[in-house]
């Protein structure tokens, strides 16, 4: 099969565009440790908040500098509880965040923690905080009219 020294160019270079971002999803998989969000554990989105780890959301210390943040989305008040968490700087927090409701985002300014709240799943990443300063966290999904409304910090003590 003849194939037009064009068309060879172009399946060479969509070939190595290929290598090119599998490479580089590789590369900031393994070598960046960025982490995709997955679903930790299933909850029962009718009794998260009478059972279980997210009747009293917040902070939890395990041991001296490592955490664990229990965070529930919901949009009717339109809230994260709780709405701000303070660590010392060098804390590892394990984060643990679902929804009692319907679908809503956490994104945490200036790491890399970006992940859903959905009923019924409970979502977890870790970040270690070097820097002291104010994190302020936000809900990336339109989950209602109170939206705006659904946002929180996590204060970084030195």
């Amino acid at each position: 099969m003849h194939v037009d020294l064009y068309e060879k160019w172009w399946i060479g270079l969509g070939v190595a565009m290929l290598l090119i971002f599998a490479g580089a999803i590789g590369t900031s998989g393994f070598a960046a440790s960025i982490q995709v969000p997955q679903p930790e554990a299933r909850i029962d989105p009718k009794t998260v908040t009478t059972e279980g780890p997210f009747v009293e959301p917040g902070l939890r210390e395990l041991a001296p500098g490592k955490y664990e943040a229990y965070i529930l989305a919901q949009a009717s008040p339109w809230k994260f509880s709780p709405a701000e968490i303070r660590v010392p700087v060098g804390a590892t927090v394990t984060f643990y965040i679902t929804s009692a409701d319907v679908q809503h985002g956490f994104d945490l300014y200036n790491t890399n923690i970006n992940m859903m709240a959905l009923p019924g799943q409970i979502s977890k990443l870790t970040v270690t905080f070097d820097t002291p300063g104010e994190y302020p966290y936000v809900c990336h999904e339109y989950c209602g009219v109170g939206h705006q409304n659904m946002y929180g910090k996590i204060i970084v003590e030195p």
